[in-house]
């Protein structure tokens, strides 16, 4: 099938069947999709969490809009951003690039002294904004990627972080819960919204050309 296809076949699933669950593999190949998303400044400045565990979805649920779904899922994954930036962690990012690239460290610092510079005269809370919006295209990766696999996937904002970074510890990572994203398969009979057509705005009045 093309992409255009498996993203005509998703949706949103509303009821997951809690006897089956994502494979091993087919998990990694979604979290790989997401690991290769682009990035601003190529600093990948976020995490993914990824939560199998049952009793830690039990504890999640606090606070979930939609509880069965998490619960029943076969799994949770949480994008999760840095709180802010540092030259450190820059640092480190790009200390990375070099070694991979068989590069002498310090080749990209004229660079990295703007970004540094940067974000030097931001906030913590500015930093967060601009981390927050990098794990949206990792994100959207990982559902495209499922959707090729026929694995059905649910994208949600409606939870408390501030239970899920309780829980996962999140904060003592450096990190904050921005999104999450439940893999696993419909549960057909209760998945009110698999029988629905899939409605979006018209093309005619989504492109807007100039």
């Amino acid at each position: 099938m093309s992409l255009i296809e498996d993203l005509q076949w998703r949706h949103a699933v509303k009821a997951y069947d809690s006897s089956k669950k994502v494979s091993e593999q087919d998990l990694n190949t979604i979290l790989e999709a997401a690991r290769l998303a682009p990035t601003s400044s190529g600093l990948q400045p976020f995490r993914v969490i990824v939560v199998e565990n049952q009793e830690l979805k039990e504890k999640m649920v606090q606070g979930a809009l939609n509880p069965e779904v998490m619960r029943d899922s076969s799994h949770v994954l949480v994008f999760a951003a840095w709180d802010s930036y540092s030259n450190e962690k820059i640092d480190k990012v790009y200390d990375h690039h070099t070694d991979v690239r068989d590069l002498p460290r310090g080749r990209f610092s004229s660079y990295t002294d703007k970004i540094k510079e940067m974000y030097g005269v931001q906030t913590p809370e500015e930093h967060f904004a601009h981390t927050a919006r990098q794990t949206y295209i990792a994100l959207g990766l990982a559902m495209a990627q499922a959707a090729e696999l026929k694995i059905d996937s649910t994208p949600a904002e409606g939870f408390s972080n501030e239970v899920v970074d309780e829980i996962l510890n999140l904060k003592e990572l450096g990190l904050k819960s921005v999104s999450l994203l439940y893999l696993g398969y419909r549960d057909a009979a209760n998945d009110w919204l698999s029988t629905m057509k899939k409605v979006r705005v018209p093309m005619e009045e989504f492109i807007i050309k100039k």
